[in-house]
């Protein structure tokens, strides 16, 4: 299984819809697909069609509850071969009951163990701080995909991730990886975005996507259906972007190694 966590420190970058949507792409390219919601907003269990306050069980109880185990808190989605592992505001409270135990950073990597052999792909929709939930999702993973809105904040704000997880790879898992950079937000008609773009290119290089996520309306309005866009309206614009991830992540190799790794 191969587990790609979606993170930024910084809200409102199109990392839920990057989690939802590249979960439901991979799906309907026929890869069996588990999105894990560790935000407790619960955006990700909402856009795949779950009420959070209706769910009994969630990633909050397997986390905290060492005699539950994950399949048991699976939830199907309208596209066969994806399922979600739902959280609502009860995750808040994880960090307390998690700061108690023993290997508290490696509870999330040990509990994912019971479905390995049962899917694909893990995407990890993280909450948009550094807390003890996001590097237990860093630990779990074996690369991260990071969303970027194409404004001139998001260099400055691209440090504060790729240091953070340089001290994470120094600290607990070698190995993690970053998949890549991800545009997201992008305007088709404005100057100012494609500057960003061009900019984000010219520092990052080939650690960025080729793919390129532009502000949709279609990808606005799939959530409030509980659905990711591939259901809502597959042929749309944000339909067509995230589908092409897909395809650049299931045959490109990761990009970068701790050797290489990027500083600003």
């Amino acid at each position: 299984m191969r587990t790609i966590a979606i993170t930024n420190q910084k809200g409102g970058c199109g990392k839920t819809t990057t989690a939802v949507n590249l979960g439901a792409a991979l799906a309907q390219h026929g890869y069996r697909t588990l999105v894990v919601d560790l935000d407790p907003q619960g955006h990700a269990t909402l856009g795949l069609g779950g009420v959070p306050e209706n769910i009994e069980k969630t990633i909050y109880d397997v986390l905290v509850d060492p005699t539950l185990r994950l399949p048991q808190i699976l939830l199907s989605t309208q596209i066969e071969s994806l399922m979600v592992a739902p959280c609502n505001v009860l995750l808040s409270g994880a960090e307390s009951k998690l700061s108690s135990m023993a290997d508290r950073e490696y509870v999330l990597r040990n509990r994912l163990a019971a479905v390995e052999p049962y899917f694909d792909f893990c995407i990890i929709d993280c909450s948009p701080s550094l807390s003890l939930l996001t590097l237990n999702a860093l630990i779990a993973s074996d690369e991260v995909i990071v969303p970027v809105q194409t404004h001139y904040y998001a260099i400055e704000g691209l440090k504060q991730v790729l240091e953070t997880l340089d001290i994470v790879r120094e600290r607990f898992t070698p190995g993690l990886k970053i998949g890549g950079i991800l545009l997201t937000l992008a305007e088709r008609r404005t100057r100012l975005s494609a500057d960003v773009q061009r900019q984000m290119r010219e520092y990052f290089g080939n650690l960025v996507f080729e793919t390129v996520i532009h502000r949709s309306v279609r990808l606005a309005e799939a959530p409030s259906a509980g659905q990711s866009v591939m259901t809502y309206d597959p042929r749309s614009n944000g339909a067509v972007e995230y589908n092409q991830l897909a395809e650049e992540i299931c045959h490109e190799k990761v990009r970068i190694t701790k050797t290489d790794f990027v500083h600003i």
